[in-house]
């Protein structure tokens, strides 16, 4: 009995290239030499594992733009003259090799091959690849699944109508093509985004693919790791390709393709032979292309090419299939030995680096699935569709952007050499979506028109394109069809809205751009009423207000609480239906723009950030933030307002102020003069002067605290009722998600009979960690099992370590570094009390989660702290910076455990009912309410002039 599944995964996918107004364009070879090289042989390869009877199971995805191609009489009849031409050149080859013993046979096979291949494709095939594929399909052999409809990067896509429309004409074109509805979808370049999943459940999809990392970083951590789905919140399954069979095919160190006994793809006829020879054969253009032709093996670094030996190349790709199987039984041996399930061993690649790029792959290919079939029983192929048959319950998770591109992102898609097309494709997003609102039920060639702009809109959004302008290959063509899409959408706008389409150009580009026939462009309608025709519609839907929030800190970047609080707002906002668009830090590895959590996050670099003081990297950051904030205004607005964070974004809110008219909104998080009991030197003279400049430009100013909102008033002289007291809030669910054993964690930390002190936060002077320390001796004294355990980072670590070196010697205080949200839980988990005594405090989130937890709490008694805990009710507070004070209490807190319990019950039911994150959301829109008014339409797009001007960079 089988252990465990192989599901080997191939991506065969093509960008729509289809020129019927010449034969010129070189670009439609890909579609011939993938044909050529990868989709016979591997139709091949099928038939020949049928007709032995191996049962063999493979998921491929066809996408919609293949299937469109392979599809069309003018390229499969311009494929059989691509034939002719490779059958004309081996026979001249033939006869210019004569005499030549190791490179005849070469020729001689490659003249056999092509006549072979046009004989199956004209007759087996009747010059239809999606039939050969279909019948496969039928028999079990293949799972066939869909792709986005134009190979769109989905997260990069802006609104839900164009997510749907690149969904909906994928299954559409699936379904008329291979004549049932596909259960699965491959993303383009695994690219996923929170929310996807909602709209592909609404599609029939049941099923798609991601990397590794994407389901190792899930919330939570899966139970099976990458080996077996995991489930999205709208219930459609999520399976990652496995790194390991990943770096045996893929690594360009330890491949198999890089073996030297198989076919060099670089020394091709194409380049190496005279011109005047190739001359009869060659593209129209003149340019030198690869012909498919190719008679050297790899052979050694640094040694001279030797000829291809074709058996040598087999009984290598035997081996390797051989070595591959062997791995993948001790691998699922493995996984199945500490599993309670049988495990899932994804294999995932792009199908075309089978054949084309891998001259063996699709013979290795055949070899593994005879090997899996005849040589062992440790574990049998599968297709996703039979894994969720057998197993179809599946843990539950989260997902957030990922992709399989460089760094794990969208880097790739996004980047210097192809950001500028975001701002057209988004704001022709906009403007088809108010196309489709303005012409609800358009008949005729109104109607033709608005489904070709639809088709121009998903043409441009094509993710090759972009990937082709990263990777600086054939960058022409693809700017040049990226701007040509972009062109004619507009044109078709400015037709459509003055009345005055142009039949015969429409015809023409209906026959150029024929894409999805049975496209509707109706699915790009808001969830509005229809408007009557004639009447001007605003491209930011009516009721929905958008907010630009400027921050230097969001998720993954956290210094403090403000990266939380940030996060935790906008998410909230965003789920109250309010827009919100972050501009924050870059961070190394993450993206420039994601969507997360519902909230657009727009990355962006200080100009200059090396070697600079940190007041000029402010002053640059901020620089960099008004500039482009102000593009995002001039090209997606209108906004109804800013919302800073703290003085650090201070100048860039002023300037966004005043440059465009818009309401500003400022959250002061603390205070300098605060933080350091005063001002003591010119750099926080300085600081107080940005922070009184930011209220003072502020329309509203909140604060998170009574405390707060009495120490604005008085140090900015601000009058009182322009500041507004908002409290921070916990998500409860985040901080109580615990997946460990309880005994486990407190292991890691303490011995079994002690009781853990703990305190999280940063190690700054104004947290008052050294306070806690100098306590420790007096609690050790009244409370011997006492254990000490600080979590966090700061520039004071090394004093503090100092200070506490007794203590670290004796074993009764460790520091464990910084505490990530799983880290935070579990120390939360199993501590006896948790213990913040700060000098300064506006407000004290971490005291929140800690309550949230159940965890005890003693707190200083400053700032916000007194806010929150209520002594002796649900906490106990403490005199700042008075150590005697803090170790009675914590001793008390140890001895007294029920009492204990019964405080954080308290504290823990306060949270949940006065500080949880949909009042602050409430809250927080009532303020932008009384400064922007009820949220504002946007003017139309009017009519295209400034954006006619260049479709370029």
């Amino acid at each position: 009995m089988a252990k465990g599944y192989l599901s080997l995964v191939l991506h065969a996918h093509l960008p729509f290239v289809y020129h019927p107004e010449s034969d010129n364009y070189i670009e439609e070879r890909w579609l011939f030499e993938a044909m050529t090289e990868t989709y016979i042989p591997l139709l091949e390869a099928f038939d020949r594992l049928d007709r032995d009877g191996v049962d063999f199971r493979v998921t491929m995805s066809l996408t919609p733009t293949l299937l469109t191609m392979l599809a069309k009489p003018l390229l499969q009849e311009r494929y059989v003259q691509h034939l002719d031409n490779l059958i004309a050149l081996s026979a001249a080859e033939c006869e210019r090799v004569q005499g030549d013993e190791a490179i005849l046979p070469l020729a001689e096979r490659y003249a056999a091959q092509f006549v072979h291949m046009k004989q199956l494709f004209t007759q087996a095939y009747g010059c239809n690849l999606i039939r050969a594929f279909e019948r496969f399909q039928a028999a079990g052999y293949l799972e066939l699944i869909t792709c986005s409809a134009t190979h769109a990067f989905l997260p990069y896509v802006r609104t839900e109508q164009a997510l749907r429309a690149q969904i909906d004409n994928a299954v559409r074109i699936h379904t008329s093509s291979l004549g049932r509805a596909p259960r699965g979808i491959w993303l383009p370049e695994c690219g996923y985004v929170e929310g996807l999943d909602h709209i592909l459940k609404d599609y029939g999809l049941d099923f798609f693919m991601t990397d590794t990392h994407h389901v190792l970083h899930a919330r939570p951590k899966p139970e099976f790791g990458a080996y077996g789905p995991v489930v999205t919140p709208h219930g459609v399954a999520a399976f990652a390709r496995d790194q390991e069979t990943s770096r045996q095919v893929w690594s360009s160190l330890e491949g198999y393709p890089g073996d030297h006994d198989y076919r060099e793809y670089y020394r091709d006829i194409g380049y190496e032979l005279d011109e005047s020879y190739l001359k009869p054969f060659m593209h129209p253009s003149g340019v030198r292309l690869n012909t498919g032709i190719k008679y050297y093996r790899i052979t050694g670094e640094g040694q001279p090419k030797e000829p291809y030996n074709p058996e040598w190349a087999a009984e290598k790709a035997a081996r390797h299939a051989g070595h591959f199987m062997f791995n993948r039984e001790k691998q699922i041996e493995h996984l199945s030995a500490h599993m309670p399930r049988k495990p899932l061993v994804m294999a995932a690649y792009d199908a075309e680096l089978f054949g084309h790029w891998w001259h063996e792959g699709p013979m290795w290919i055949e070899y593994l699935c005879r090997k899996i079939h005849y040589d062992q029983s440790t574990f049998k192929m599968i297709t996703p569709v039979e894994y969720l048959a057998e197993y179809p319950e599946n843990p539950q998770a989260e997902l957030s952007f990922a992709s399989w591109g460089r760094a794990g992102f969208g880097e790739v898609w996004l980047g210097p050499s192809n950001e500028w097309i975001y701002r057209h494709l988004h704001r022709m997003e906009e403007q088809m979506i108010e196309l489709a609102d303005r012409f609800p039920d358009a008949t005729g060639l109104k109607r033709k028109a608005l489904n070709q702009a639809a088709r121009e809109l998903m043409l441009a959004q094509s993710s090759d394109w972009a990937f082709i302008m990263d990777a600086g290959t054939m960058v022409d063509y693809a700017l040049k069809r990226t701007k040509n899409h972009i062109v004619r959408f507009r044109r078709l706008y400015r037709d459509l809205l003055q009345g005055a389409a142009d039949e015969n150009w429409l015809r023409e580009v209906e026959a150029r751009d024929a894409i999805s026939p049975d496209l509707d462009y109706r699915i790009y309608r808001s969830k509005q009423p229809a408007a009557k025709e004639g009447t001007v519609l605003p491209r930011q839907l009516a009721g929905r207000r958008r907010v630009l929030m400027l921050s230097w800190e969001f998720p993954p970047m956290i210094v403090g609480g403000l990266s939380r609080h940030v996060f935790d707002l906008s998410r909230k906002l965003a789920e109250q239906q309010v827009e919100v668009h972050v501009v924050t830090s870059h961070v190394e590895g993450y993206p420039a723009y994601e969507v997360n959590l519902g909230v657009h996050v727009h990355r962006i670099a200080a100009y200059q950030r090396k070697n600079v003081s940190f007041m000029e990297w402010v002053f640059q950051l901020n620089l960099a933030m008004a500039s482009y904030a102000s593009d995002l205004i001039a090209n997606y607005g209108p906004f109804d307002l800013i919302h800073a964070h703290d003085w650090i974004v201070g100048e860039a809110a002023k300037t966004l102020k005043q440059r465009h008219g818009l309401p500003l909104v400022a959250t002061i998080h603390a205070t300098e003069h605060g933080r350091n009991h005063g001002l003591h030197n010119e750099l926080q003279h300085r600081i107080h002067a940005l922070e009184w400049q930011l209220t003072y430009e502020a329309w509203r100013v909140i604060v998170c605290s009574d405390y707060m909102r009495d120490e604005v008033i008085r140090l900015f002289q601000l009058p009182a009722d322009k500041v507004d007291m908002i409290p921070n809030g916990v998500e409860t669910a985040a901080v109580v998600r615990v997946e460990h054993n309880a005994a486990d964690i407190h292991a890691r930390y303490a011995l079994p009979h002690e009781r853990i002190v703990l305190f999280i936060g940063r190690l700054v002077r104004e947290k008052g960690v050294h306070v806690l320390i100098e306590s420790a001796e007096q609690v050790l004294a009244g409370c011997p099992n006492a254990k000490f355990v600080i979590a966090g980072q700061g520039p004071m670590q090394e004093q503090l370590r100092h200070l506490a070196d007794p203590l670290i010697a004796k074993g009764k205080l460790e520091f464990v570094g910084y505490a990530n949200d799983q880290m935070r839980n579990e120390l939360l988990r199993v501590a006896s009390a948790a213990v913040f005594p700060s000098l300064y405090e506006p407000f004290g989130i971490v005291a929140l989660e800690a309550m949230a937890s159940g965890t005890p709490v003693i707190v200083s008694g400053t700032g916000g702290f007194q806010e929150i805990i209520q002594h002796g009710v649900d906490g106990f507070t403490v005199l700042p910076g008075d150590a005697p004070s803090l170790a009675s209490h914590i001793v008390k807190m140890l001895e007294f455990e029920d009492m204990a319990k019964a405080m954080a019950r308290k504290a823990s039911h306060k949270v949940a009912t006065r500080y949880n994150w949909d009042r602050i959301g409430t809250l927080t829109t009532d303020v932008y309410d009384r400064v922007a008014g009820p949220p504002a339409d946007a003017l139309p797009f009017d009519g295209l002039a400034a954006a006619a001007t260049g479709t370029g960079q």
